[in-house]
C-alpha cells in the first residue's frame, strides 16, 4: 500500500489506464458508501477500478463497475461484488459535474481509491477521450523519456 505521509492517506487502488485514455479535466474527492466485508476487502486491496465510471441518477452520484472482492470470513453476510456503489459529495458539486457531463464527449472516472484518515474515498475525474494519435504521442514520449534516464545512468 502506498502511504502519503502528512496527508494520512493510504492509496489502496489506481486506475493507470485512464491516465493514458482520457485528458483530465478537473478532479473531485468523494466519500464511498461501503458495507462492512466491503471495507475488509479495501483494506486487503482486493478491489480494482480499471473499468468502472460514475453515473450521476436523480441527483445522486454513483460508481458503476468497481470490483470489491468478496471477503474471505465474511461468510453468509458478504456482498456483491460488482453492485452499484452511493458516493457522497455535495448536492452543488454534483449539479456541476452534471451540467459538464451534458457536454458532448465528457464522462466521469475514478483515478484511485483511498482511505484518507481512515475513512474510504475515491478521486474521481471529469474526463475527455483521446484519439488514437494522442495515445501514441504519449508512448512516445514515455520511451524517449526511458530512454533519456537509461544513458544518464551509464555515463
Amino acid at each position: 500500500m502506498t502511504c502519503m505521509k502528512g496527508e494520512g492517506i493510504l492509496i489502496v487502488a489506481e486506475n493507470k489506464k485512464a491516465r493514458f485514455k482520457y485528458h483530465i479535466i478537473e478532479k473531485f474527492e468523494a466519500g464511498i458508501v461501503l458495507k462492512g466485508s466491503e471495507v475488509k476487502s479495501l483494506r486487503d486491496r482486493k478491489v480494482s477500478i480499471t473499468e468502472s465510471y460514475a453515473r450521476i441518477y436523480d441527483g445522486e452520484i454513483f460508481l458503476i463497475g468497481m470490483n470489491i472482492s468478496p471477503y474471505q470470513h465474511a461468510g453468509v453476510l458478504n456482498h456483491d461484488p460488482t453492485r452499484r456503489r452511493k458516493l457522497l459529495m455535495h448536492k452543488r458539486e454534483i449539479q456541476r459535474i452534471a451540467a459538464k457531463v451534458r457536454e458532448k464527449g465528457f464522462t466521469i472516472v475514478p483515478l484511485m481509491v483511498y482511505f484518507k484518515r481512515g475513512i474510504a474515498k475515491v478521486q474521481l475525474a471529469l474526463v475527455k477521450g483521446k484519439a488514437e494519435y494522442d495515445k501514441r504521442e504519449a508512448i512516445k514520449k514515455r520511451e524517449a523519456e526511458r530512454e533519456m534516464r537509461r544513458r544518464m545512468r551509464f555515463k
